[in-house]
């Protein structure tokens, strides 16, 4: 009997010890699968560079305005508006009759004083041995010098009229004075234009490179004036320089960057704000005078600097906090001290150091003492 009982007790004793150790295991792995995974990054120190964007607006690097010199009928009109126009092309003709007349009259007139020339000078000649022999007098040998000094004064003359009038008889043909994109033309054919008529003929925009404007406010110019002001020196101990990026309207980045070569040395009392200028490669002619674009632009470079992304910081009753993971992967809240602001990311002034582990999104969900499972960032 006592046998018995001892079978019927192994059995029982088994279910026993095997729902206890089932038991032991779910809560085993109940508190494992309760432990937040969160992400995080380690602290470190580095050269952080400050950017500032700025709205722009793109404007032609070179516009110059064509106009009529002469006064004259528009006779020709030798290009196709909107067309792209190369330095020296013929734009226009104007009537050149009455300017080759001048030029005609110009050349007769210099030819007379070069006659007129050479006889006062042949006089000269004859009159200075007849004075040295006192076969004439001081009088005559002063005349006959006046003389001749009158008449090469008057080729002279006569010379800066033929090349006036050959300047004007050029300006009757109107040639491109740089390559770029021509406007439509202002006057047709058989128009009085000129000086005394209608002036202006076309404009030529210069695309190859463009300008592009905009402002910066008075603490971030002085927070960027030594890159700003000096843009062509050289650093010798930096690599960068002063570059800027453009964002267009369907937000793609212009493939191309551009350089800092204007800044204004005053401040607008109006907007508090400074005028600077970037000149920026246009080789395909891509960007459009009047077109709007987003600007980047680098300011200053702090370093060695820590950094940590905006959403690892929380603000309270303005003070910020990050959460602090420790050698047991338990949190601990830890005040810290910032400093500027760029994109996502924030400077850290004092409250860590290279090394730490901290949360990289703060959220209410996770609590000072805290066990957590940490990961990396999925991005």
């Amino acid at each position: 009997m006592q046998k018995l009982k001892k079978s019927l007790f192994t059995p029982v004793a088994s279910a026993l010890m095997l729902a206890a150790c089932t038991c032991s295991c779910t809560q085993s792995m109940s508190v494992t699968d309760s432990t937040p995974e969160v992400e995080v990054i380690h602290v470190t120190d580095d050269s952080v560079m400050v950017y500032g964007e700025y709205n722009g607006l793109i404007r032609a690097h070179r516009f110059v305005e064509i106009n009529a010199r002469v006064d004259g009928y528009l006779q020709r009109i030798s290009f196709i508006e909107g067309s792209h126009i190369s330095k020296g092309q013929v734009l226009f003709a104007i009537d050149p009759g009455i300017y080759k007349a001048n030029v005609s009259r110009a050349r007769a007139n210099l030819e007379k004083a070069r006659v007129q020339a050479d006889k006062a000078r042949r006089d000269l000649d004859r009159i200075r041995p007849l004075y040295e022999k006192n076969a004439a007098s001081q009088l005559d040998l002063d005349n006959a010098e006046v003389a001749y000094d009158a008449a090469k004064a008057e080729l002279e003359a006569c010379r800066a009229d033929l090349t006036t009038a050959e300047i004007t008889l050029g300006y009757t043909t109107v040639q491109a004075p740089i390559s770029g994109y021509i406007s439509g033309k202002v006057p047709d054919i058989g128009t009085f234009v000129g000086p005394s008529g209608k002036s202006l003929l076309a404009t030529i925009e210069k695309t190859d490179s463009v300008r592009v404007d905009f402002a910066i406010s008075a603490p971030e110019y002085f927070k960027g004036k030594s890159r700003v002001i000096k843009i062509l020196n050289t650093d010798s101990t930096c690599t960068w320089n002063s570059y800027v990026t453009l964002s267009l309207s369907d937000g793609s980045v212009y493939p191309h960057s551009g350089i800092v070569d204007f800044a204004s040395p005053s401040v607008d009392p109006e907007t508090g704000t400074f005028d600077v200028s970037a000149l920026v490669p246009n080789p395909d002619h891509n960007l459009l005078p009047g077109e709007k674009a987003r600007i980047k632009i680098y300011l200053d470079m702090h370093r060695p600097t820590i950094a940590i992304p905006t959403s690892a910081v929380k603000i309270r009753r303005d003070s910020a906090f990050v959460m602090v993971l420790g050698d047991d992967n338990i949190t601990a809240e830890r005040n810290i001290d910032t400093g500027i602001e760029f994109g996502p990311k924030v400077t850290v002034r004092s409250g860590l150091t290279p090394g730490e582990i901290i949360v990289a999104r703060y959220t209410d969900s996770i609590a000072p003492g805290m066990m957590v499972d940490p990961v990396k960032p999925s991005r």
